[in-house]
């Protein structure tokens, strides 16, 4: 635990959390029924974010052996990456979407503006909420880089889960099925990518999963 208050750490962990805030205020800007001011929201998310990125900071290289940012890709590797992006993209956008976004409509982007205002807080939170810092927690708990991919995974389809079991209506068995199978080979794709090329590599993916909504922007 004395990592987490190494000076570097703290540092770094700072500087990233500033980011991830910045990343955030549009998405929390338009939120639509936001309980409290918009400068009281990108403070908790900061200094919240200042714990996780000290976590990812701390305990990611040390106990994985990979870094967190790298751009050194080998080309095998980033055109795996890329593939798998456009392939999950192209899955989600005619077997997936059309359905969801008739359920959770909230979810998909209306405009240009929405939708990079959700892109930026995919890459700004919740990839940090639901990998870079669960992952590297769990790798210094378990001491094991497998059963913490595995609980990471595990970790991101309970949090869909739960906001499943939110709706108002719940998701026909089959599109239930769909979208489990989907979140968990993407989930562990995405895993096994980012301990190989670092936080940088996820965000690509994700530009590429994000990018399909851009084609129903166009449609409307």
């Amino acid at each position: 635990m004395r990592r987490l208050a190494e000076p570097q750490v703290l540092k770094s962990a700072v500087i990233a959390a500033l980011i991830s805030a910045v990343l955030c205020a549009p998405r929390l800007a338009m939120w639509p029924k936001r309980p409290y001011p918009l400068w009281y929201a990108e403070a908790v998310l900061f200094f919240c974010s200042i714990v996780l990125w000290a976590f990812v900071f701390a305990w990611h290289t040390e106990y994985s052996g990979r870094p967190v940012f790298t751009l050194k890709w080998k080309p095998p590797l980033f055109a795996a990456a890329t593939l798998a992006g456009m392939v999950a993209a192209i899955g989600m956008f005619f077997l997936v979407d059309p359905a969801m976004r008739l359920k959770v409509p909230e979810d998909y982007p209306h405009s240009l503006a929405q939708w990079l205002a959700m892109t930026l807080f995919s890459f700004g939170c919740s990839q940090l909420v639901l990998l870079f810092a669960p992952l590297a927690w769990l790798i210094r708990l378990v001491r094991n880089r497998r059963v913490a991919m595995t609980l990471t995974v595990a970790l991101g389809v309970i949090v869909w889960a739960l906001k499943v079991r939110t709706l108002a209506t719940p998701l026909p068995p089959l599109l239930l099925l769909q979208v489990l199978a989907v979140r968990i080979t993407g989930s562990a794709l995405v895993v096994w990518f980012y301990l190989r090329g670092g936080a940088a590599l996820v965000w690509w993916i994700g530009l590429l999963m994000e990018a399909r909504h851009l084609f129903a922007l166009d449609a409307r």
